[in-house]
């Protein structure tokens, strides 16, 4: 097959994981639930990408993006997830956050931007913070966006190059590259100790953006679980969606 009919097949698989998503926030917004998504990963994993195809063709009222600025002084001083709170779904929302509380466990730490105190207070809670929304009735995805060094650094290069991305562009994006290694660190450690039975993360292999995004879908449908929706949507690729369980089993790995 032709690389146009291969894009042709990708965009076909792509408008009816698209249409069964839009079946599914009638089905979750009749019933009053409320959905959470989080997407994290390194820099230019693909986490824009992925929300862009996710929310494109839901309801602009009952969806909502989060992806919030760096602190200001008051959320500094403030408990570190207050921030994040007042944007947690009411019911029949959606909420996707582009990042989430979680940067204090990756760029903060990584960065210094907050103390060990505060990181260590963070992944201690964090646990304790999830359960409490789930069982408040809120359904939690977390998604990790993993993504090869090499590629990263394509796309990172591809940023600079191309003026349509210069919004995309940050100080921080060299510092991704060069400090690498603490990032894989940071993450190791995040994912390792915030772990558990209410917040369980799902790792997304990203170096093809097209397979990741379709998988992304297929994985927030099977979750969702909606009885008359994509009853023929496939489930996801276990090779591009799998569960840190099966990191710590030895069965997957995460690029070093």
């Amino acid at each position: 097959m032709s690389k146009k009919n291969d894009k042709k097949e990708a965009q076909k698989r792509l408008e009816a994981l698209q249409v069964a998503l839009v079946d599914t926030q009638i089905w979750t917004m009749a019933n009053g639930q409320k959905v959470c998504i989080l997407l994290e990963g390194r820099d230019a994993a693909g986490k824009d990408g992925a929300i862009k195809r996710l929310t494109e063709c839901l309801s602009v009222r009952n969806t909502h993006v989060i992806a919030l600025p760096k602190p200001t002084d008051f959320d500094r001083g403030a408990w570190w997830f207050q921030r994040y709170v007042n944007r947690l779904p009411s019911t029949g929302e959606w909420v996707v956050y582009n990042r989430s509380w979680y940067n204090r466990a990756g760029v903060e730490k990584v960065m210094g931007f907050s103390t060990p105190e505060q990181q260590e207070t963070f992944i201690r809670d964090v646990p304790d913070f999830e359960s409490m929304i789930v069982r408040s009735g809120i359904t939690l995805i977390k998604l990790w966006l993993d993504i090869s060094m090499k590629e990263q650094k394509e796309r990172l290069d591809d940023r600079r190059a191309d003026p349509r991305k210069k919004l995309k562009v940050s100080d921080l994006d060299q510092v991704a590259q060069d400090r690498w290694t603490d990032y894989s660190a940071a993450r190791d450690d995040m994912l390792r100790r915030s772990h558990h039975e209410h917040g369980p993360w799902i790792c997304v292999a990203t170096d093809s953006k097209v397979k990741a995004r379709e998988n992304i879908l297929r994985h927030v449908l099977k979750v969702l679980d909606c009885p008359h929706a994509g009853r023929e949507v496939a489930a996801p690729d276990p090779d591009i969606v799998f569960s840190y369980d099966e990191v710590i089993e030895g069965r997957k790995t995460l690029e070093p």
